[in-house]
């Protein structure tokens, strides 16, 4: 299983599909199925029925978003506001005395960190 550069609170941008050029945030991702979840993106409307615990649901027509797959998203650049591919830039930081690797993500576009 590949590692996914897209995180939840990202700014994506639809590449391919029905929804292609449409904006949102990154509202959950789901590693094992390689799916993202973005907000106002590849919406469906669910029917749900009546009833539930004590009739707390009461049913009807609901649109809520469906997932998309994560190679159909790209994460948007801060500077330029178009879509732009992730490098992982590593560095070494002194902290306490002791050398630690941190590894930040870098937008390829502009270079800008993410």
């Amino acid at each position: 299983m590949a590692k996914m550069k897209i995180k939840k609170n990202d700014l994506v941008q639809v590449i391919a599909g029905k929804d292609k050029g449409l904006q949102g945030r990154v509202i959950a991702v789901h590693t094992e199925t390689d799916r993202v979840l973005v907000e106002g993106v590849n919406r469906i409307t669910k029917h749900t029925r009546a009833g539930g615990q004590r009739g707390v649901n009461t049913g009807g027509i609901q649109v809520q978003e469906a997932p998309i797959h994560v190679s159909n998203v790209m994460v948007v650049d801060p500077e330029t506001k178009k879509p732009t591919r992730i490098r992982t830039r590593v560095e070494t930081v002194d902290r306490d005395g002791r050398e630690k690797t941190v590894r930040t993500r870098v937008a390829v576009r502009s270079g800008k960190d993410l």
